[in-house]
Formats: structure tokens, C-alpha cells, sequence
């Protein structure tokens, strides 16, 4: 048997991040106590120099690697180009946040970036068992960071919730993998498709496999009737990790779902569409409904997540390369949206008020005219009003579902979407209308927070003013 050395080029990305992240493991512990900011710093290094190794090997070109098991494509590409970004803005955010809350640790940072290593993985996975093991590596770094507030008993709940569920939806999908190579004899995501494609399958095996393969996506992504760790863990993490477990791994659980459905399943398309056409309406349902009666504002985006994960699943639904764009549109716009109203919540956060109540946001206009108005862009991005960016991923995504001829799934995808623009327009009329419990002017925690707020939430303004160079971007990367 000869041995190939494969080519390590297209995965260099990944190499460079997976040692750096473990050089920096074994030096936090050495430069913690005496530079307190050191792991944060070289934390926002490592992306910075991450994202330039992508820049450099960038290519439309397809490769598949280590034995057809990692490929590198421009869509690989570009969706950790954003996973790197939201990350850096996520780290900009959490470094005062964990100050101002007590619990700043290095493990926080290090743990984000193995978190980063498995969506990477994810994202270039081109066979079952690697699409696994980038799964794990997220998904354990997850668990840890929402359980490093050990004297925090919602944290704590929060994170042990989201670690049975997640093993359980994990074990659904092991399973539905298992079915799928009995049926196909094969883990390659290429073999797979040329097996169903050439009809010699058992069908009802992996008709099996699929059902639990979906149910597993589902749960990553938070889609109803697979979300109710969502409010919950939300709600119980604390901001910062919130708004990293609200961002980031979205994007890597839309890239899972487009390599094992587009890539590995394409041929089972009209089964799957059905699946998640369930899913869609009823992730729409909750997501508009639900968040209504929240008064706790890191509940409410968590509902209005799973609506939003509903319109992500319109555009795959589709079942066409066009479909498949918008929806990778919609998750890029979604996460950055998010940014900014996670952002918000942990900017302004200080101790003895965590500001991820409604109730928090009474006057603000009154008390920082400016944070009102950016808060405003974010609300107003979320229910998809022009001229913000959220409106045309909503318009994107209903043009493709109405051309692949499911009318009647956009026209209740927009009823969903009105409903769910009361509640967005609850939290701008507290701001705006309502008399403050507090007078006193509200800050956030530092000028710095300032800043990085009013980019992130500005650039849901001017993305929306220039869609085009972003929409085109998601279409030719597919």
C-alpha cells in the first residue's frame, strides 16, 4: 500500500490556528497573572493572522484534500472570512465585559478560538467523520465557555441544558450518519451523491438517516421544534457568550447544512425540502409569536432568532444554487445583525444591571439620544425595514422561494415577518416613548464599546444603502 502525503496548503489556515491556539494555551498560564491582558491581545493576534492566510491562498478553485476529506472552495473561504470578523468583534466586546463582571479569564479567549478551529473544520468538512469531529471541538469549547461563571446558578443551568440537549441532537446525528454510510457504503460526501444519484441505495435506510441528520441540523441551528435550549441558554449565558454562541457558530451550522444536504444529499432534495419546510413554518410560527410576551431582551432575540433561522431554511428550501446563496446572505447578515444587538446589551452592561431587560431600556432616547438612535438601526435591521441590510436579505430570500414556486411559503413567511415587527417596535418605543425608571445618562462601559457599536450598528445602514457588493459576494461564492 503506497502512501500519499497530501497537500497541507488548502488547510494551512487551520494548522497555523490549531498551533497558535496551543502555544497560547500553555502561555496563558504563564503571562496571566502578571500581564492581565496579554491572552486577549495575542487572542486578537491569531485572527488577524488567520485572516490574512486566507487572503493569501483565496481562490475560486475547488480542492479536496487529506484523502477527500477537507475541501477549499471560495465558500469555505468567505464564510470563515466572517466567522474571523464577528470573532474579532465578539473578543472587542467581552474583554471589558468580563471586567466589569469579575470573571475575566484567558480560557475565555482560548477557548473561542478552539471553538473557531472546529467551525473552520466544519466549514471544509468533504466526509462525514470530519464534519463530526469539527462539530465536537465547537461544540465542547461552547460548553465550557458558558460554564466558566461557576458562581453564576443561571450560567451553570444554562450551560448543563445546553450540554445534554447537545449531546442528545449530536447522538441523533451520529446515528443518521451511520444510516447513511449502511446505505451508501461510503462517509465521502462526492461518493455518497454519485451512489444515490446512480439509484443502487436502499432508500428507506436512508430515508432513516435522513430524518435524524436533519433533526441534528436543526437543533444546531436552533429551529423550531428543536429550540428550546435557545431562550434558556440565551438567557442564562452570560452577554458576552451570548453574543458569541448568537453569531458566530450560526454561520458554521448553515456551512454544515449546505455540505451535507447540497454536497452529500442533493439527490434526496425533495425529500429534505419537506423536512425543512416543516421546519421553516414552524420556526416562523415561534419566532413571531413567542418573543411576544418576553419582557427579558436576550429572550426575545433568542425567539427572534428562530425566526430568523426559519427564513435561512426558505432559501435552502429553495433547492437551487440561487436558494442556497440568499440563504448564506441571510446568515452573514443575521450574525452581523447580531453583533450589534448582543453588542448593545453587553456594552451597556454594568454590575447590578445587565440592561437585557426591556424594562431597561425605558427613556433611553432621554438618557443617551445616540445609543437610542444605534439601537434603533438594529431593531429596524432585525424586522427587515428599508432601508437597512435585514430588509433585503428578507427580499432576497422570498424571491428565491417564489421562484422555485413556493408562493404560498412567502407569502406566510411575510405575515410571520409583520407580526414579528411588533416586538421590534416594542423595544424602540420604550426607548423613545416611555418615561425612564432611572434619569440618570447611560454609558457605555468604555469609549472604545462606544465606537465598535456605532460601526457595527451603522454599517446595518450602509450595507443597506449598498447591498449590492455583499449580495454578490454570497452568490458568486456558491
Amino acid at each position: 500500500m503506497n502512501f500519499v502525503i497530501p497537500s497541507f496548503a488548502p488547510a494551512m489556515p487551520e494548522i497555523v490556528l490549531l498551533v497558535l491556539t496551543s502555544l497560547l494555551l500553555i502561555a496563558d498560564t504563564i503571562w496571566s497573572k502578571r500581564f492581565q491582558f496579554a491572552t486577549y491581545y495575542a487572542a486578537q493576534v491569531i485572527l488577524i493572522v488567520t485572516a490574512v492566510l486566507i487572503f493569501m491562498s483565496f481562490s475560486s478553485e475547488e480542492v479536496i484534500t487529506f484523502n477527500g476529506s477537507f475541501i477549499h472552495d471560495s465558500f469555505a473561504d468567505v464564510m470563515k472570512l466572517f466567522i474571523l470578523l464577528i470573532t474579532f468583534a465578539v473578543f472587542l466586546f467581552s474583554r471589558e465585559y468580563l471586567l466589569q463582571k469579575q470573571f475575566y479569564k484567558g480560557e475565555y479567549f482560548t477557548l473561542g478560538l478552539f471553538s473557531i478551529l472546529g467551525m473552520f473544520v466544519m466549514v471544509s468538512a468533504y466526509n462525514l467523520i470530519t464534519m463530526f469531529i469539527g462539530l465536537e471541538i465547537m461544540s465542547l469549547s461552547l460548553y465550557a465557555m458558558i460554564a466558566m461563571r461557576k458562581d453564576n446558578q443561571a450560567a451553570l443551568e444554562a450551560a448543563m441544558k445546553y450540554f445534554i440537549l447537545g449531546a442528545l441532537a449530536t447522538g441523533m446525528m451520529l446515528y443518521g450518519f451511520s444510516m447513511i454510510y449502511g446505505a451508501t457504503g461510503s462517509v465521502q460526501f462526492d461518493t455518497i451523491s454519485g451512489v444515490i444519484a446512480s439509484g443502487k441505495v436502499d432508500s428507506t435506510v436512508l430515508s432513516f438517516g435522513l430524518v435524524f441528520v436533519v433533526i441534528g441540523l436543526a437543533f444546531k441551528l436552533g429551529a423550531a421544534p428543536f429550540h428550546m435550549w435557545v431562550p434558556d441558554v440565551y438567557q442564562g449565558a452570560p452577554s458576552s457568550i451570548t453574543l458569541f454562541l448568537g453569531t458566530a457558530p450560526k454561520i458554521a451550522a448553515f456551512a454544515m447544512m449546505y455540505r451535507i444536504l447540497v454536497d452529500a444529499l442533493q439527490g434526496l432534495s425533495g425529500e429534505w425540502q419537506s423536512l425543512l419546510i416543516m421546519l421553516a413554518v414552524l420556526s416562523l410560527i415561534v419566532g413571531a409569536v413567542v418573543a411576544i410576551v418576553q419582557d427579558n431582551l436576550k429572550r426575545m432575540l433568542a425567539y427572534s432568532g428562530i425566526g430568523h433561522v426559519g427564513f435561512i431554511l426558505l432559501g435552502v428550501i429553495a433547492a437551487n444554487p440561487d436558494g442556497y446563496s440568499s440563504a448564506m446572505f441571510y446568515t452573514i447578515v443575521y450574525a452581523i445583525t447580531g453583533v450589534a444587538g448582543f453588542g448593545m446589551i453587553v456594552a451597556l452592561a454594568k454590575i447590578g444591571n445587565g440592561f437585557d431587560k426591556i424594562a431597561d431600556f425605558k427613556g433611553m432616547n432621554a438618557r443617551n439620544p445616540w445609543l437610542a438612535l444605534m439601537f434603533l438601526f438594529v431593531m429596524f435591521s432585525m424586522a427587515g425595514i428599508p432601508p437597512f441590510i435585514g430588509f433585503y436579505a428578507k427580499i432576497v430570500v422570498l424571491e428565491e422561494v417564489i421562484n422555485a414556486g413556493f408562493v404560498w411559503l412567502a407569502v406566510f413567511a411575510v405575515i410571520m415577518s409583520v407580526i414579528s415587527t411588533y416586538y421590534y417596535l416594542m423595544v424602540v418605543k420604550a426607548m423613545y416613548f416611555d418615561a425612564p425608571e432611572d434619569s440618570s445618562k447611560v454609558e457605555p462601559m468604555s469609549n472604545q464599546l462606544n465606537i465598535v457599536v456605532s460601526i457595527v450598528a451603522i454599517s446595518l445602514l450602509v450595507l443597506g444603502l449598498m447591498p449590492s457588493s455583499l449580495i454578490d459576494l454570497a452568490y458568486n461564492s456558491l
